[in-house]
């Protein structure tokens, strides 16, 4: 069987018209899907060792959300070395990363495989697979034609990407190209409200304009930030931490500004601040509604005259900082609360931005699931990690007051229960998975998770798991007042969280 040359001529159509456009990727593979009798096709773009799903079709709308590391998927890494069209055997022995994620087919291995890999020039941008549960399903594809659809595909794939590179540039830099760092930090949504978000963090990045990222817990501030610095011409220079929740009175000044040696007792030698190790950067201060007022006025004079006092020293110090601050509190109720300065919340919020809630944002709760179900997978050396149908519909109806943090952890843990409770290295999800999450979203009494068939000492993380959960929750997400009441020591609970995956 051959291609005629109006079935090649439409991939070339498909592939000029809006090449702008965000769906024309997704028309393409349609169009391949049809002309090459697949059952499931998949764009996926290369990059950082990794392929990032661009458009999908016949497949499970996780899978957009999916990063597949070359580490990770054995085919991927043989598709992205093999510099030419690779078929996969029916019995190989190398995973298919779409195993169970073809819609009604979700307990079925995928049975043909095709690889083309995309290339522009020498350099790999990304890879179209093809697959298909019957075994001789591509064999009447000469490996030429197959050739020439990639070379298609290629063209097309490598002035998208040119053109995302030159309008990011653009914005960075007033329409001159830039050696700035590239951007790691990887926002997860396809939704109205995430892609307007996105588009603000690529117009704010650009400035040098001081941000006030607002949000609920668990939405996300912080990647904001991050995304926000890496985008900025200060991206080569340290993004600076600093949750200003977790400050002691006592030691906040000395946090944010440093101290002399002798300025108190204990203060045995001098020490830089945050602001000081943060010069020429980009300084993040989360919950910086917990601050007091004392450390707001002197916060407000950094950023009006660029010159920090260490604690115990006459002498200022000039420092080029921007500064990044979060909140999860209406800083203008609390202004007029008479608890945040005005003038600092003016010069705070010249550029605020709000992250969306994850309730308003329900096309990407299925994204993020697949993302965070790709995480678990390689965190705990599982072959896949597969959402059932009905799962995603659980998932998709349930309101996330938690946000995406919630959904996070919901993830993490449906993945222990599932294979706590099965064998081998395959996991299902099935709402069962879910249900502690899910009887609160229905007002029913909360209860711990099923631990039927679990060891103990993995029924005990998860207990652990769902108890700090909850006290993060219950107090907006302060790791200080959720010690306070776990009754347990802060440094510790840091620790216990960060072994049980949470952190």
């Amino acid at each position: 069987m051959s291609f005629s040359v109006q079935e090649l001529a439409k991939i070339a159509i498909e592939l000029q018209s809006d090449i702008g456009h965000a769906d024309r990727f997704a028309r393409l593979i349609a169009t391949l899907r049809q002309l090459l009798g697949c059952d499931a096709s998949a764009l996926l773009r290369y990059e950082a060792h990794q392929f990032i799903p661009l458009a999908i079709d016949g497949l499970a709308q996780d899978v957009l959300g999916r990063r597949f590391t070359l580490d990770g998927h054995p085919r991927l890494e043989a598709i992205a070395r093999a510099g030419d069209v690779v078929r996969f055997p029916a019995d190989s022995d190398l995973p298919d990363p779409y195993d169970g994620m073809i819609p009604g087919q979700e307990s079925l291995k995928v049975h043909a495989c095709v690889g083309l890999p995309l290339f522009a020039g020498q350099r790999l941008i990304g890879a179209l697979t093809l697959d298909g549960m019957d075994a001789e399903q591509f064999d009447s594809f000469s490996d030429e034609e197959l050739r020439l659809v990639a070379a298609l595909v290629s063209g097309a794939l490598n002035n998208a990407l040119l053109i995302a590179r030159l309008e990011s540039q653009n914005a960075l830099s007033g329409g001159e190209a830039t050696d700035s760092a590239p951007t790691h930090t990887e926002m997860i949504g396809l939704s109205a409200p995430m892609q307007q978000l996105i588009k603000e963090i690529g117009i704010v990045a650009a400035s040098d304009l001081n941000v006030l990222i607002t949000g609920e817990t668990g939405t996300g501030k912080e990647l904001v930030a991050k995304a926000i610095h890496e985008g900025s011409a200060r991206a080569a220079s340290p993004l600076v931490y600093l949750n200003c929740a977790a400050l002691p009175e006592s030691v906040a000044e000395s946090e944010l500004f440093g101290h002399v040696k002798g300025a108190f007792t204990g203060a045995i030698s001098n020490r830089s601040g945050k602001f000081e190790t943060a010069d020429n950067g980009t300084l993040f201060l989360d919950e910086i509604g917990e601050l007091s007022l004392a450390l707001q006025a002197k916060l407000l004079r950094v950023l009006q005259y660029g010159d920090i006092q260490r604690v115990g020293d006459d002498r200022s110090l000039r420092v080029d900082v921007r500064v990044l601050a979060a909140t999860n509190r209406d800083l203008r109720e609390e202004v007029l609360a008479g608890r945040f300065r005005a003038d600092l919340y003016h010069r705070l919020s010249v550029f605020p931005l709000l992250v969306p809630p994850l309730r308003e944002r329900e096309d990407d709760v299925v994204l993020l699931a697949g993302y965070f179900c790709e995480q678990c997978r390689l965190r705990l050396g599982l072959s896949r990690v597969v959402l059932t149908p009905a799962a995603r519909a659980r998932l998709t109806g349930y309101g996330w007051p938690g946000n995406v943090r919630e959904l996070e952890h919901a993830i993490h843990r449906a993945v222990v229960l599932a294979r706590a409770a099965g064998t081998g290295d395959e996991v299902l999800l099935e709402p069962s998975h879910f249900g502690a999450g899910q009887e609160a979203a229905t007002g029913a009494a909360p209860s711990v998770p099923a631990m039927e068939g679990m060891n103990l000492r993995d029924a005990t993380d998860a207990f652990q798991r769902e108890a700090i959960t909850r006290a993060l929750t219950a107090n907006q997400n302060t790791w200080a007042a959720a010690a306070r009441a776990l009754e347990m020591d802060v440094a510790n609970l840091h620790r216990l969280a960060k072994r049980l995956g949470l952190k």
